[in-house]
């Protein structure tokens, strides 16, 4: 299973920056969001899946599917990439590898790798079950994150008034 999870996450990744349809690429990046909660779920995070179907794949992918037709990107011209712009973006993408190598370099990833086979120590980590969680996130106390969750909220709803405003101008 996490084989063919991968294989959809990584085509549907090259699909998304591939394809020349901005709704199309949309439509890949909800496979790639569905894959990664599927990943969650194989693992047995089955809160933190479930948190990745709904708030990811279901609300911004909507979020971007309204951006996309109330702005006129769905008939968007294709633009034609030049060879300049290609090369500026193989440079960064270069440079943003090269970033990347020099950093696992300089943490020793590859040096430690032979001691992950030694028998590790267990992990006595206390189990969060999804009642605490729950709690904690709508809880209006010390701790609690129900401010930040209504903040969101009317942040996203102000964002939809205004495209639909925009939109209504046109």
């Amino acid at each position: 299973m996490f084989v063919i999870l991968a294989a959809i996450i990584i085509l549907s990744s090259i699909a998304t920056v591939a394809t020349k349809s901005v709704i199309r690429a949309a439509t890949y990046l909800l496979f790639v969001l569905l894959g990664t909660a599927g990943m969650y779920f194989l693992m047995g995070y089955t809160f933190l899946g479930a948190v990745q179907t709904m708030v990811y794949a279901g609300g911004i992918i909507v979020l971007y599917v309204f951006a996309i037709l109330l702005t006129d990107g769905a008939k968007g011209q294709d633009t034609k990439a030049r060879i300049k712009d290609a090369s500026w973006g193989f440079i960064l993408a270069l440079v943003g590898f090269l970033v990347f190598l020099f950093m696992l370099l300089k943490q020793n990833l590859f040096a430690n790798i032979a001691t992950l086979d030694a028998p590790q120590e267990p992990v006595n980590a206390a189990a969060t079950s999804i009642d605490s969680i729950g709690n904690t996130l709508l809880s209006s106390g010390e701790g609690g994150h129900l401010l930040p969750f209504e903040a969101v909220s009317v942040l996203l709803l102000a964002c939809i008034v205004a495209g639909l405003l925009i939109a209504r101008k046109r």
